[in-house]
């Protein structure tokens, strides 16, 4: 078990007010250990932290039962927690978001003091890249932390993921588990939310990198524009050491321009004389992908086990991560060549190969105009089937977008569940089938196993491709509050084909 220290609410407060966010104690002093801002994980002597427009006084009630210490709190929550909180201390702070990022490193020992943390932030890719880097430190015997939308891994805790960044005190947890793990780095992704709410805030990035911007996540309870969301992940560069930047992405003089706060910068890109590490001569195969590593004033060959031309944007910016790291390039390569990342361009094809099916996470529409454009040149001829939901309360746009660019290239269009929350799979379905260009076949097919099914059963006329898409490895799918456990998409895959 994790250690935490054992710190004074007084403490706390002080801490918070030199930060310039404006905190009060109310209640006897007392000391707490740890935090967190979910009921269910209290732990006995511990901080919650009462946030969010949907918290309710029975939230705290269940928390104070379970052994919490103390509360954190905003001005707008006193007056309504007052009978809940009884005479349990609490300190209210002016801005709660704010007071919870310095609480909870506190709270957790400052580990990011300790540790090299690398941050990798980006419309799509994120996953891919840190699961790249994370094969090149496993090949050099480097036991690594990794914190993403896909797996959370920090040495003591080990399970599928949920969000892609985490709230700030379940962050700070992690950090201080991976320290305690004798772990000296951790890899992550970091969301534009993690960026504009606040979630990493004071955490101190060793290196950040940024891979590319496109338009995503934009709704009322996300991001108001394209202009917000770009510059919220701008933000990653305030608090790295160093900078990687592809400039191969749009309006990359911008990203460059945000970097100026960082200690050094480096650069990659797809045959570019101008970047710092640049790919050339790539070679698509069945086995995988080769391509030529120019820098460092030399050229080597490297081999990337995994499909998808795409990925060698990634693979580059995992390489100048690992070098920054101080890696060789013969554990890189060893690294790359035998990299899986769950879910991620999952190649599962029929005894016959008459239908080859790609399972990947791919979600918004940079990730789908990608994944799209790369599987019409690499399977020319073939009938392409395409199966995918779009997420409920969030990233509306996508409602509109995904089917335009599955239909320019997609023969049938299953729309089906894809993590709905709080809204009616129906309804999400009905708004995607009403944005499907004209002339597009597609169906709505509620029950995602049976989507899966009705993909491959189109697909046996003909020589086909069947995309199965935003679900990856996933073996959860989020209704309502809950998460409650499904078959992957690759799991079906592999029982429909045999493989």
């Amino acid at each position: 078990m994790s250690t935490t220290p054992s710190l004074s609410l007084k403490y706390l407060v002080n801490l918070l007010n030199n930060a310039e966010c404006p905190a009060r104690l109310e209640g006897n002093d007392a000391q707490i250990s740890g935090m967190t801002v979910d009921s269910r994980e209290v732990a006995p002597s511990c901080l919650f932290v009462c946030k969010g427009a949907a918290f309710r006084p029975a939230f705290l009630a269940s928390a104070i039962d379970a052994g919490a210490a103390a509360y954190l709190c905003d001005e707008s929550l006193v007056e309504s927690l007052a009978e809940a909180g009884g005479n349990t201390p609490r300190i209210v702070a002016s801005d709660v978001r704010h007071a919870m990022a310095l609480a909870a490193a506190a709270a957790y020992g400052n580990p990011d003091e300790r540790l090299n943390i690398i941050g990798i932030t980006g419309t799509k890719g994120k996953s891919t890249t840190a699961y790249m880097l994370r094969s090149i430190f496993t090949a050099a015997g480097v036991d690594t932390s990794i914190l993403g939308s896909i797996e959370t891994d920090d040495g003591m805790e080990h399970y599928e993921s949920h969000n892609t960044t985490p709230e700030a005190p379940e962050l700070w947890r992690h950090l201080r588990n991976t320290e305690e793990a004798g772990r000296g780095i951790m890899v992550m992704e970091v969301s534009s939310h993690g960026l504009k709410y606040d979630r990493v805030l004071g955490l101190h990035l060793g290196t950040a990198c940024f891979l590319n911007i496109g338009r995503d996540h934009i709704s009322p309870v996300e991001h108001s524009d394209f202009e917000d969301y770009f510059s919220s992940k701008l933000r990653i560069f305030e608090q790295c050491r160093t900078a990687v930047v592809n400039l191969d992405t749009d309006h990359a003089e911008r990203v460059l321009d945000a970097t100026r706060a960082a200690e050094r910068i480096v650069t990659f890109g797809i045959e570019r004389d101008d970047a710092g590490y640049q790919a050339r001569n790539i070679e698509t195969s069945t086995h995988g992908i080769s391509f030529d590593l120019v820098a460092e004033g030399e050229t080597r060959a490297f081999t990337l086990g995994m499909a998808g031309a795409f990925n060698v944007s990634n693979a580059l910016a995992a390489i100048v991560m690992a070098r920054i790291a101080g890696i060789g390039f013969d554990s890189i390569a060893e690294g790359l060549a035998h990299v899986r990342v769950p879910g991620r361009m999952e190649l599962v094809a029929s005894a016959d190969e008459n239908t080859v099916c790609i399972v990947d996470y791919a979600h918004n529409e940079l990730s789908f105009e990608t994944l799209f454009s790369s599987v019409a040149r690499e399977y020319p001829g073939r009938k392409v089937i395409a199966v995918f939901g779009a997420p409920g309360g969030k990233a509306v746009e996508r409602r509109e977008c995904l089917p335009r660019v599955a239909g320019r290239y997609a023969d049938l269009i299953v729309y089906t569940e894809e993590d709905p929350a709080h809204e009616r799979v129906e309804d999400i379905c009905a708004e995607l089938a009403a944005n499907t260009p004209e002339g597009v076949a597609h169906e709505e097919i509620y029950d995602r196993e049976a989507a899966v099914q009705r993909a491959f059963e189109a697909a046996q006329s003909e020589p086909s491709v069947v995309l199965l898409l935003a679900k990856g490895d996933e073996t959860t799918q989020h209704r309502g509050d809950d998460y409650p456990e499904v078959k992957s998409d690759l799991a079906m895959a592999r029982e429909i084909l045999g493989a």
